[in-house]
């Protein structure tokens, strides 16, 4: 017989917040990987400004796991609403 997994509770901390982030940056390193969120303001033709705001290190595993559960959320996105493309890294609204 298989045991019943365990009843998941989500709590949000004193401290949480949502933020809107149009800019994604990645580093990775053999013991985890360090995703910098923030925001793009193209402040002219030639310059783009990202105001970083929040830095989140994931364990290897929770990276991959991560990357599962994006791939399944823009694949049903893009069944409901179409494809997402993507800008030109030169535009702003990249993510590095």
């Amino acid at each position: 017989m298989t045991p019943n997994p365990p009843r998941i509770v989500l709590h949000k901390t004193a401290d949480y917040r949502e933020s809107y982030a149009n800019s994604v940056q990645v580093r990775v390193n053999l013991w985890d990987f360090y995703l910098m969120f923030g925001t793009v303001n193209q402040t002219s033709q030639e310059q783009v400004e990202i105001q970083n705001f929040q830095g989140v290190y994931l364990s290897p595993q929770q990276a991959k796991a991560l990357l599962g559960l994006m791939q399944q959320n823009v694949s049903q996105y893009e069944a409901a609403f179409g494809e997402i493309k993507l800008e030109s890294r030169t535009g702003s609204g990249f993510v590095q």
